[in-house]
């Protein structure tokens, strides 16, 4: 046997360790930090975008506070602002009569139509007037025969007073003669009023129309069997013109109301149909109820339409406008401007020159659909911000629409002096021409001379100034202020040729940028 062989195999304990030297510790440990510190700044650079051009180049390094805000804005006007009371009204006839018939007795004629409009005191129809003929007739005779009896009478009585004087008779017979005299009167008095009955009786066989108005459906037919009793009559009437309207109004306003009718002003009421962009017809507001209706808190009240073009129907839904007053010469802004906080009701106003807004506490007054009164603490002329209010406080920058890239004059950023003025024009463009007039000369420039955006160190084309300005011919404002930018750049003004560098660079990125 091999004494090798048998000799005992060293296992890995028993193996030496090679130990590091404090060189490559050191150079291990820096490796580590390189590699952390180029893991932590590709992060930052991936979560942090590069800054704009426009910021480095106006700021110099300079801190950038918050971004500016855009938003809308409007001015404060004076207007006059109506105060209208709107509520939902029901259109009500003033009269609504069922007409029946007086006397029974079978429907001879009917003399309307349905729907048919009626004056007060048109025939509508006739009923079988022989029965109340021959009742008057007898009513007739029978007081004609009590008067002969009267007659008789009276002459019996004028003899026997001629013989009481001269003693031939008894006073006794006098007076019963002149008993029977007063007997026989009232019976000439009774008959003549049931003469009066029958002939009333025969002028109800016509049935004439009560009111005027418009005549319903016809509930009987000729031929029909009609009588006093009968629930349904023969037609309905109802009066359209003129006609009211009744609508509810809230208790708070009952005094306002009320001091407006005691002086004799008259309200105009508009009724509006269902969806409120109609006007059906136009009135004057008529009275007031008497009561509260304590369920609801509000109060009846009445207009009178002359309908006469017959819009209004009854028993018909319409939307009501009360106009209660005018406030004449009122500050009004839009409704959206004003806003309310826990100290009250303010808005933002803006501050032209900064490109700032201040926060002014205001008291409001009246309001309409879209405006508000302003009653103190606003002026007229003073701008306020009306959309994106909601991500503003006190002092905060704005842009507004058509303002400059880079937040316009409310970013307040100086541009680079050093730039390279360039001259101003295009090829086209005679030697030294300004911008305005590069315009004039630039109907033949080239197409893809339009098309190329403009480079650091040279000036805009006649067709990019053009088009510059078409973009907001629209916008008198905004077309002042791209005006003046190229009055600047006409001048040689290298701050204003680099913000239209900026601008163009910008354009070509892709970038949105408010237009200034």
């Amino acid at each position: 046997m091999d004494p090798k062989s048998e000799a005992p195999t060293a296992g890995p304990e028993t193996l030496p360790r090679k130990r590091l030297s404090r060189r490559a510790t050191l150079i291990g440990s820096l490796i580590a930090v390189i590699a952390l510190a180029g893991t932590g700044w590709l992060a930052w650079r991936l979560t942090h975008p590069a800054a704009d051009a426009s910021t480095a180049a106006a700021g110099g390094g300079a801190r950038r506070g918050p971004p500016a805000t855009t938003v809308g804005v409007a001015t404060a006007e004076r207007a006059s602002i109506p105060i209208l009371l709107e509520a939902l009204g029901t259109v009500t006839p003033q009269a609504t009569v069922k007409v029946r018939p007086q006397v029974s007795g079978v429907l001879q004629k009917v003399l309307f139509k349905e729907g048919q409009m009626l004056r007060a005191g048109e025939l509508m129809a006739t009923i079988d007037p022989r029965q109340f003929e021959l009742a008057l007739q007898q009513a007739s005779g029978q007081r004609q025969r009590d008067e002969a009896q009267l007659d008789s009478a009276r002459v019996t009585l004028q003899r026997f007073k001629t013989l009481l004087g001269q003693d031939s008779i008894a006073r006794q017979e006098v007076d019963s003669q002149a008993a029977l005299v007063k007997q026989l009167e009232g019976t000439v008095l009774i008959d003549k009023a049931n003469e009066g009955a029958a002939r009333l009786n025969l002028g109800y066989t016509r049935v004439v129309a009560p009111v005027s108005g418009r005549v319903g459906l016809r509930a009987v037919d000729v031929g029909n069997v009609v009588s006093p009793s009968d629930a349904n009559g023969i037609a309905l009437i109802t009066q359209v013109t003129p006609i009211d309207v009744v609508f509810s109004i809230p208790q708070d306003q009952v005094g306002e109301l009320q001091q407006a009718v005691s002086v004799g002003t008259v309200m105009k009421v508009t009724a509006l149909d269902r969806t409120r962009s109609a006007t059906l017809d136009t009135g004057v507001f008529a009275s007031l109820d008497n009561q509260i209706d304590t369920t609801t808190g509000t109060v009846k009240a009445k207009a009178r339409f002359a309908n006469s073009k017959l819009t209004l129907f009854p028993s018909q839904f319409v939307n009501v406008q009360l106009l209660v007053r005018t406030i004449d010469n009122a500050v009004v802004v839009p409704v959206t401007a004003v806003r309310l906080g826990s100290s009250g009701d303010y808005v933002y106003v803006l501050n032209a020159a900064e490109r700032t807004v201040s926060l002014r506490p205001i008291k409001r007054g009246p309001a309409t659909v879209d405006k508000i009164v302003i009653a103190s603490g606003l002026q007229v002329g003073e701008r306020v911000i009306t959309e994106g209010a909601d991500r503003l406080k006190d002092g905060a920058r704005v842009v507004l629409p058509g303002d400059a890239p880079g937040g316009g004059r409310a970013a307040g950023a100086r541009r680079p002096q050093g730039a390279a003025s360039a001259p101003r024009g295009d090829a086209s463009a005679p030697a030294g021409a300004s911008a305005p007039q590069a315009l004039a000369s630039a109907g033949g420039a080239p197409a893809a001379a339009a098309q190329a955006p403009a480079i650091a160190g040279t000036a805009p084309s006649a067709q990019q100034l053009q088009r510059f300005l078409d973009q907001v011919k629209d916008d008198p404002e905004a077309l002042a202020r791209r005006q003046a930018l190229l009055a600047q750049i006409d001048r040689g003004d290298p701050a204003a040729l680099a913000r239209w560098q900026q601008i163009m660079e910008r354009r070509r990125q892709g970038a949105q940028v408010p237009a200034p």
